[in-house]
């Protein structure tokens, strides 16, 4: 195991109005999920003002430096954006090791990503976000090498070498991740042949989305209370309840101060949010800081570019984490509030709500229909009954006479089938 300690650089002038405490939680949490970690200790550092070359005054640099000695730390995570030049000063005061918050993310979403397209995007972030570190190698660009004149000839600095090296391997990464992302344009295109709506589970990291996944779904997801347990999305259809039989994907969590080249990163993957019918915006409501992640999520949304037309559910999720009285209140809340659910995927509580809320956003208000069919329609005569629509039907010489009771996306999928 490796021992580790967390620091989280509370700056005053800064205009992040969270809890700093609440932040450092997070950034243990975030630790705790890459194996082969021991955090022995974390704590908040409150500064003035970031020093450009070492983010902490040479006082606390000592004072850091002394505890992390005692105690054999051998790496240092730092909560907050840190520069090559600050990153490369403490490692050589301190003599550790040492990652920021965009380091620590990449490294906990290699260890996860489960998809050949998951990977691509990892390594694609990795090497941009590596890139702008190359500083760290050479204190200097006088440092040279010689070489042949198609490899940049003399005089090329290595960190130029390097920095070429990188270009070429993201261009091949680009190449091979433009492959895998036909192939899935492909695979949804397919998809959308069989006309099951979309239902994106969306949320910050840990608000219960797997263990909503599992409970509707019966699949055995990684569900745990980790920070990014889910990387690539899963998807299953399910049928629901009084309802339509629809595809459920669970996406990854969103997180604050996400790094931009992992949004970019990431888009592909969080593509089926953008193709979704329905988004179920899973929050904890039993955590301190509910009403900020919320606002988070909406923000990345937003980023992502899915339109606020599409039709959104906010589940209210850890029921079962509140005090009573809170819980009360919540569930109160929710029954006013049409487009709120309160729920808890680890009990069950609130489940059977959920999917009529579900079945009732995609399809709105159902009403019978008598309809009449010829012989020789009967493909979309098998369309209706594999739907579970059909109340009774009757033949006569004339054909089939069907009572159907469906949603109006039922009705236009039905119509569209005759031309």
């Amino acid at each position: 195991m490796t021992r580790a300690a967390v620091l989280h650089p509370d700056i005053r002038t800064a205009r992040d109005s969270r809890d700093p405490a609440h932040a450092l939680d997070e950034a243990v949490a975030l630790a705790a999920a890459l194996p082969g970690l021991e955090v022995e200790w974390a704590e908040i550092v409150r500064l003035p003002r970031a020093q450009p070359g070492t983010l902490f005054g040479s006082g606390k640099i000592d004072e850091i430096g002394e505890r992390l000695k005692a105690d054999g730390i051998e790496l240092v995570l730092i909560d907050g954006p840190v520069t090559p030049v600050q990153q490369r000063n403490l490692e050589r005061a301190w003599k550790v090791k040492l990652l920021d918050r965009t380091g620590l993310i990449l490294e906990i979403f290699s260890d996860r990503a489960a998809t050949r397209e998951g990977v691509l995007q990892v390594e694609m972030a990795a090497l941009s976000y590596q890139r702008t570190r190359l500083v760290r190698a050479w204190t200097h660009l006088e440092r040279q090498r010689g070489g042949l004149g198609f490899v940049g000839g003399p005089g090329e600095t290595q960190i130029e070498a390097d920095r070429r090296a990188i270009d070429e391997q993201l261009v091949r990464l680009r190449r091979q991740l433009d492959k895998v992302v036909r192939t899935r344009t492909l695979h949804r295109a397919a998809r959308a042949k069989v006309p099951y709506p979309v239902v994106a589970l969306v949320g910050y990291t840990n608000a219960g989305k797997s263990t909503l996944f599992n409970r509707l779904t019966g699949a055995e997801v990684m569900a745990k209370d980790m920070l990014f347990a889910t990387l690539d999305p899963t998807m299953r259809a399910i049928r629901l309840p009084e309802g339509p039989e629809v595809i459920l994907s669970d996406t990854v969590g969103f997180i604050s101060d996400l790094p931009t080249e992992l949004v970019a990163a990431f888009r592909a993957t969080l593509e089926e949010v953008l193709e979704a019918d329905l988004i179920l915006h899973v929050r904890d409501i039993a955590h301190p800081e509910t009403e900020e992640q919320k606002r988070d999520v909406e923000a990345i949304l937003g980023d992502l570019g899915v339109v606020e037309t599409t039709p959104r559910i906010e589940v209210w999720n850890k029921l079962d984490l509140l005090p009573a009285e809170d819980a009360t209140a919540a569930r109160a809340t929710a029954d006013r509030r049409p487009e709120v659910l309160a729920i808890s995927a680890l009990s069950g509580e609130g489940m059977a709500d959920l999917t009529a809320g579900i079945a009732r956003a995609l399809e709105g208000e159902r009403r019978e229909e008598q309809l009449d069919l010829g012989f020789d329609d009967g493909r979309r005569r098998a369309w209706l009954f594999e739907k579970g629509v059909v109340l009774d039907e009757a033949q006569d010489e004339g054909g089939y006479h069907l009572r159907v009771r469906w949603s109006p996306r039922q009705a236009a999928q039905f119509r569209a089938m005759a031309h």
